[in-house]
């Protein structure tokens, strides 16, 4: 037991120490949110805000006394403290002796990479011998100084795991997150929550429509019970309530007792709404002191035209119509302010990182914009690219795409042009100073983007190797005169668009499955009984399998219409046929325009239906016959000379009854990039990179044929210990947040190995509990006499201890969750009895009945396998463990064995 400290201010330094006892603080970080929420879910500013001299002082003595006793002397160390902002007192929270998710933040925040010198002092160097790369004359001895504001936003993904409490508390819950800087507080804040992309353009004033309905809907003391919910509990939406709160009029000694947000902040943000205010009687004569703070054009949009947005509100216009109209005022509206900025030179100036507040020259490229004098990016005529970044990880969006970026990055300093990157994620590498030749921090949005290109004036931008990011502005890019490089965002639009894509299935003889497009309820119910249950229903334009779900009969359809969004022609509903026990198969290729590169074909161990970012998936296939491998080869370079593409393209299809269907066309980078690239043992990006240049693929050092001397099995990471309550069952909408890459001669050994890499504990003996459906009993039943031969206790449920009963096979049966009676599977997981689990359940009952024995093994650290194919290959890869072993290869060793077609 431990002293509350629930509502102090928290506080983060990062330290480091070497063998001669030399001492440094490179960063003092604060956050926002009390002592209560994870760090890593509460927003952070650097340098901190709110100590006096006296009080930072102390907590600089204190981490430097902490680190010399702990007898850190070859690295970094994160200290946290938590102070009581009623009387000052002091306590030390946790030190972190190494690098941690602080230390990146604080590496991109001053420059100074922590990394990299802690490695140099852990061989023995001292401070003071290692010299700062972007001084070039200051030692590492020489503390950062920094004279701007950083913060930092957390990125969630609650949408995706419906159900689960969105409270913040001490168990981190961010996927990812988004870093901005700014000459002040204000700035840096409403950059860094523009950043997001979640459709917010700052500190709320921006048009985001769901909240303005819903606060629309609500009178004056509904709608002060509804903030002061969100305010009194940690959420990750509670920055947005504070400006609610402030627009409903609140003070800021009300809200600051309601969430225990420091003072200062709430000030900070209190004069924000000042401004809006200053701006709304003012007007345009205001401009730049409004830029100054951080306002976006949107926000800037909304304030202008608030009176009209509201009047349309509370008209008697469809919902969806209402929503269309007022994105249409918002983006006119901002087109015209951004040509009033131009015309009255109100312009981002873009100003370096340099590690020591401007006290010696800075030779990094590394910039920040800020409406403030100087302009510091002292643009080179030499020939360069733009490449837009991934902003902040999410799921469906990681380091996959930061991989592409970076590699695409290297293969344009190879071909002799500067390589400009862009980006929000701190978390990257693609944010590293020294991986391109010049690096903006800056939020991922159309005006941020516009105004960097319109600075450095490159001959073009790269945009598919961001993943969603930047397709979604390249049309607007390209209407503003910006020249996108690689695949048009026509061709994007083709294959995205479902209408213009379905052309193009027709015009080229393919086959998916059937499908419709539903712009009301009557209509999505007479597309379902056309196209046969069950059914894959998404909306249009989806990233990640957001809102997606199979669906068996119309009772559930209708549930699915009452929870979503409103659908209609501009925002309509796709409906699939969904092909059960279908094989999916992932492929990404290279296209010149000309020519076409298969570089992987990758079947998925998990069925259709679940999200390919969610399954396991093997190369090269297993189970494709000769036939469907020609028919899957020819389709690609059917779609990819047909779309076409300059540079990657990734297809998944569907083999069933070896029928192939198109299921999806991403003209762009996929997140099996990193994993194909590997597996094959060439640059795929950097020969992207060259064919978006202009070369062809002829030129390319690509073998004539994709061949593999490994068997590779790519493993996801699923976060459901984050999320208790959430049901593990996996489907069309994607859930994991990492994967892990296994490499051996068989398929068993290297699935294993990607087993034991995702952090599953996998018993070699002891109990496994077997729970099958009918349709996959046949098909495991040699699988579980391999596991009951290896040595493991079996126990089964009545219809699966029967049926392994009747094939000879020994098991102890066990009662149902549902029956009551003790002793269940659940008593046993409680009691540690069982290792391993197997449980398939097939319709939605039984998925339900066996829900908490998935979410026991989430919270004892059982591994619980759910599909059979998953099933099947853990158990060949546990026979030929107790065989043979692992067998352990660099992957240099393993690119020069022979290949294999």
């Amino acid at each position: 037991m431990e002293e509350s400290v629930l509502g102090w201010k928290e506080f983060e330094l990062e330290v480091m120490r070497d063998l001669a006892d030399n001492v440094v603080i490179i960063c003092s970080i604060e956050n926002i949110d009390p002592m209560g929420v994870h760090t890593g879910d509460s927003i952070t500013v650097a340098p901190q805000q709110t100590l006096s001299d006296k009080e930072y002082q102390n907590l600089r003595d204190m981490s430097i006394a902490i680190i010399r006793e702990i007898g850190v002397e070859t690295g970094g160390s994160n200290i946290q403290f938590a102070v009581n902002p009623a009387n000052g007192d002091v306590i030390v929270i946790e030190m972190n002796p190494r690098v941690s998710r602080s230390s990146a933040l604080a590496s991109k925040a001053t420059g100074f990479p922590i990394a990299k010198i802690a490695a140099l002092l852990s061989i023995g160097y001292t401070l003071d011998e290692i010299k700062n790369d972007i001084t070039r004359v200051t030692p590492a001895s020489f503390e950062p100084s920094i004279d701007y504001v950083v913060t930092k936003v957390p990125r969630f993904a609650f949408e995706k795991f419906p159900g689960t409490d969105d409270t913040l508390g001490v168990q981190m819950k961010a996927v990812g997150e988004a870093m901005a800087i700014g000459r002040t507080f204000k700035e840096s804040f409403q950059k860094a929550l523009r950043s997001l992309e979640i459709d917010r353009y700052g500190f709320g004033s921006d048009g985001y429509f769901q909240e303005l309905l819903y606060t629309r809907s609500l009178n004056s003391d509904q709608r002060k019970e509804w903030i002061d919910s969100f305010l009194k509990r940690p959420n990750d939406k509670r920055i947005f309530y504070v400006k609610l709160a402030f627009d409903e009029g609140y003070t800021v000694e009300q809200i600051h007792d309601l969430c225990k947000m420091d003072r200062w902040f709430l000030w900070q943000m209190e004069d924000l709404l000042k401004l809006e205010r200053e701006y709304s009687e003012k007007g345009d004569s205001v401009l730049a002191k409004m830029k100054r703070a951080g306002f976006s054009n949107r926000q800037l949009s909304f304030l202008k035209n608030k009176k009209r947005i509201l009047d349309l509100l509370d008209s008697d216009l469809r919902v969806d119509l209402k929503k269309t109209e007022i994105q249409n005022i918002l983006k006119k509206s901002e087109e015209e302010i951004e040509t009033e900025l131009g015309s009255e030179k109100i312009l981002p100036v873009y100003k370096r990182i340099d590690t020591c507040a401007g006290e010696f020259e800075a030779y990094t490229p590394y910039f920040y914009s800020s409406y403030d004098e100087e302009d510091e990016s002292d643009v080179t005529s030499t020939k360069s690219v733009m490449i837009l970044g991934g902003g902040p990880n999410r799921i469906g969006q990681g380091i996959e795409f930061d991989y592409c970026c970076c590699q695409a990055s290297y293969a344009l300093q190879d071909l002799g042009v500067e390589s400009i990157m862009v980006n929000s994620n701190p978390e990257t590498v693609s944010t590293d100073y020294d991986t391109s030749d010049r690096l903006y921090f800056e939020p991922l949005t159309l005006e941020d983007v516009y105004r960097i290109y319109q600075n450095e004036k490159p001959e073009g931008v790269i945009i598919q190797f961001g993943g969603q990011t930047p397709l979604k502005l390249a049309k607007d890019l390209e209407r503003k005169g910006v020249k996108i490089l690689g695949t048009s965002p026509d061709s994007i639009d083709r294959a995205e668009d479902r209408k213009r894509f379905v052309e193009v299935l027709e015009k080229l003889k393919l086959r998916s499955p059937e499908s419709g497009i539903a712009t009301s309820m009557e209509e999505a119910r007479e597309i379902a009984q056309n196209v046969k249950y069950p059914i894959l229903v998404r909306p249009s334009y989806v990233l990640g399998g957001r809102a997606m779900l199979i669906i068996n009969e119309e009772k559930e359809l209708d549930r699915y219409m009452e929870k979503a969004e409103e659908i209609s022609k501009d925002r309509p509903l796709l409906i699939d046929s969904f092909l059960e026990d279908a094989v999916e198969v992932d492929v990404d290729a290279l296209c010149d325009g000309k020519e076409v590169f298969v570089t992987g074909i990758m079947e998925h161990i998990e069925e259709a239906g679940i999200h390919s970012g969610d399954s396991a998936c093997i190369l090269p296939p297993q189970t494709l016959s000769k036939n469907m491998m020609d028919e899957i080869r020819k389709a690609t370079v059917d779609l990819a000379l047909e779309l076409q593409v300059k540079g990657l393209i990734n297809i998944q299809y569907a083999v069933k009854n070896e029928i192939l269907y198109v299921i999806e066309v991403n003209p762009r980078a996929s997140r099996t990039v990193p994993f194909v690239s590997k597996a094959l043992g060439h640059p795929i990006v950097k020969y992207a990179t060259r064919v978006i240049m202009g070369e062809s693929l002829k030129n390319l050092p690509l073998p004539k044929e994709m061949a593999f001397s490994q068997v590779s099995v790519k493993e996801v990471v699923l976060p459901f210990n984050k999320f208790p309550g959430v049901d593990t069952i996996l489907g069309p909408e994607m859930r994991s947040t990492g994967e892990v890459m296994g490499i051996a001669s068989t398929v068993g050994e290297a699935f294993l190995k990607s087993q034991y890499m995702a952090g599953d504990e996998l018993p070699s003996q002891g109990t496994v509990f077997v729970s099958i459906n009918d349709k996959t009993k046949s098909e495991l039943l040699s699988y579980i006499k391999d596991l009951s031969d290896l040595g493991f206790n079996l126990i089964a449920t009545s219809g699966t201890h029967k049926f392994l009963s009747d094939n000879g096979i020994l098991s102890s049966k066990i009662n149902k969750v549902y029956d009551g009676i003790f002793p269940t599977a659940l008593d046993y997981i409680r009691e540690n009895k069982i290792h391993l689990i197997i449980n398939t359940p097939l319709s939605r009952v039984t998925r339900d009945d066996s829900f908490t024995i998935r979410q026991a093994a989430i919270r004892f650290k059982v591994p619980c396998l759910t599909t059979s194919n998953a099933a099947k290959a853990l158990i060949k890869g546990m026979v030929e463990m107790k065989n043979k072993g692992f067998t352990v290869h660099s992957l240099q060793e393993i690119h020069t064995m022979p290949k294999v077609l």
